[in-house]
């Protein structure tokens, strides 16, 4: 079938509805619903599609498209479920169970026919765009492909909608949090329900925040608002009744000023003057591991390390899969450990959500010079990649519990076997943000799927979904599970992994392959090549490089549909 996805981003379940139906051989176009609706409808006009899906759409459809051909909405709410902010609600109200409905566009905004819903339960302890990627975009695609079918059938007569009352934009009042009332499960519903967008803006140490991600911490309280101490970038406040980490702040736009982004929370205050902390109580279980830059600790990590008989798992956790310069130096030191404890296999991925985009863009941008901190995050990720390719005395396991673009998926490819959660959507690719890429990806890449398949997916520049990934050998297992049973279920595999018998002879076999690819071409020929392209760009402040990254990170709006999306008409106009 031909179909059109109109959406206002190509954002990741707009990718995953691209890259699924693809796989199921239906011709897929995009175009971006960017505000001109005379152009997107001239664009639908040209295309002439025999059925149009909006994945992710922040505006209306014009009359003149839904009144000419079949639209559907991904609305992320159950059916009678109507308003721009349904999920970010749900996670704020604390809801168990919500939904996802399919429903084609009319003239008054989520009250059309329903073609198709499915349910999830919500897990109590995620952030509202770990929800979206996950649970949420699982539902969104059984749904879709059920309506798709249905469509196609031409016999299913869609069924109208439950009566609801309208919810409005979920505003900044409802949001705030109020420090000297709030409990500790309050603050954490209210940071999750707007964890990557919008944020919840506060008011403190002299300035306007919005505070992205939080955490609980089980340890530390002092007076509420408080900031208590800080850990891998984090800022931990108390609450009333305990306290809360959050990740990254963004400050508030000011008029006239150029758009602001979001960065790991104490390098962002520290940026705008110094941080006082105040001296936190301690509860009866506080830990001893503290931050070596504050002496208060507590109990926030985002790299942790665990062992399950001869099997290690090294678990990361970085908000929106980026890695800084410190954050691939901290990973690298604790892989560097996981190799000196006695276990014959290495997990390396996080639990859920992402496992890696790459190098992080945001921290680039806001440094004193932002060539410099491009080249020295290259190569702290690059040092992690050599050390994982070197690794000849046990076998590494990637675990992709969801997506990884860029440098994270060509990180993934350093390992021994890649298995990835059937929802993940992978990005192998650079060059829409003006990239050659390192990260080994010209040994790595071409070693897994052949040069000519690596040049076909980092030309295209195109999502691959799992299963697409695995046929490809991009991927070696794919796990078909809910996004909180991946981990247990990577565990198990790992576990039976370790008992093979065959085991023994994978690593003589391992080591024999690597020193055999080491005399034809050394690693460092590979770095050194990857690195010269990189340092050109880095260098260069006319590369198209550098205002990518700007548009990237303050989220500027595209002029049109990015030419890798764009397809050429049916009608040849």
């Amino acid at each position: 079938m031909r179909i059109l996805l109109l959406a206002s981003a190509f954002n990741s379940l707009t990718q995953r509805v691209f890259a699924e139906l693809r796989d199921q051989g239906h011709s897929v176009a995009v175009e971006l619903a960017l505000g001109d609706d005379q152009r997107l409808t001239a664009a639908v006009r040209c295309h002439a599609p025999e059925l149009v899906i909006a994945p992710m759409l922040k505006t209306a459809v014009p009359e003149e498209i839904w009144s000419e051909y079949s639209c559907l909405i991904v609305h992320p709410g159950p059916p009678g479920d109507r308003g721009p902010s349904s999920l970010d609600r749900a996670v704020q109200e604390g809801r168990r169970r919500w939904g996802v409905t399919v429903l084609q566009a009319v003239a008054e905004m989520d009250a059309g026919p329903v073609w198709a819903s499915a349910e999830f339960e919500v897990p109590p302890d995620i952030g509202k765009s770990d929800l979206y990627r996950g649970e949420l975009a699982d539902a969104a695609l059984s749904a879709v492909l059920r309506a798709v079918e249905r469509f196609a059938s031409g016999t299913y007569t869609p069924v109208a909608p439950p009566s609801q009352t309208w919810q409005p934009y979920l505003r900044q009042e409802e949001r705030r949090i109020d420090w000297a009332h709030d409990t500790t499960a309050t603050v954490l519903r209210k940071l999750r329900a707007a964890d990557s967008q919008p944020g919840v803006l506060d008011t403190f140490l002299g300035g306007e925040w919005y505070l992205h991600g939080g955490r609980p911490e089980p340890h530390l309280t002092g007076t509420p608002g408080d900031i208590l101490a800080t850990r891998h970038g984090a800022i931990c406040r108390a609450t009333t009744d305990g306290a809360v980490w959050i990740p990254e702040l963004r400050p508030r736009r000011k008029p006239g000023s150029p758009a602001t982004f979001k960065l790991p929370a104490k390098p962002a205050l520290e940026g705008r003057g110094a941080v006082t902390y105040a001296a936190p109580r301690r509860g009866r279980e506080q830990p001893t591991t503290t931050d070596s830059q504050n002496p208060t600790g507590g109990s926030y990590s985002d790299i942790t390390y665990q062992e399950q008989g001869t099997v290690g798992h090294l678990t990361f956790r970085f908000p929106g899969g980026a890695m800084s310069t410190d954050q691939c130096h901290r990973l690298l030191t604790a892989y560097r450990e996981a190799r000196t404890r006695p276990t014959d296999i290495i997990v390396l991925g996080g639990r859920r959500d992402f496992f890696s985009n790459g190098i992080h863009l945001n921290v680039i941008e806001a440094a004193h010079d932002p060539a410099a901190e491009s080249l020295a995050n290259i190569e702290a990720i690059d040092d992690l990649v050599e050390e994982i390719l070197t690794t000849t005395d046990r076998l590494v396991i990637a675990a992709l519990p969801g997506n990884a673009a860029a440098g994270g998926a060509m990180l993934a490819l350093a390992a021994d076997e890649v298995w990835c959660r059937r929802g993940a959507v992978l990005n192998p690719h650079y060059r829409l943000m003006g990239l050659y890429g390192s990260e080994y990806w010209t040994y790595t890449l071409p070693r897994r799927v052949g040069a000519a398949v690596a040049a076909r997916l980092t030309e295209d520049a195109l999502p691959v979904t799992a299963v697409a990934a695995q046929a490809l050998g991009l991927v070696d297992r794919v796990v078909e599970c809910a996004p909180g049973e991946f981990a247990d279920e990577v565990t198990r595999m790992a576990g039976r992994l370790a008992r093979s018998p065959s085991l023994p002879a994978r690593l003589g076999a391992k080591k024999a392959a690597r020193q055999r690819d080491e005399a034809v071409r050394p690693l460092s020929a590979y770095r050194a090549a990857e690195l010269e392209r990189m340092r050109a760009v880095f260098d260069d402040p006319a590369a198209p490089y550098h205002a990518l990254r700007s548009a990237f990170v303050r989220k500027q709006r595209p002029n049109g549909t990015p030419e890798h999306l764009r397809t050429e008409c049916p009608n040849g106009e």
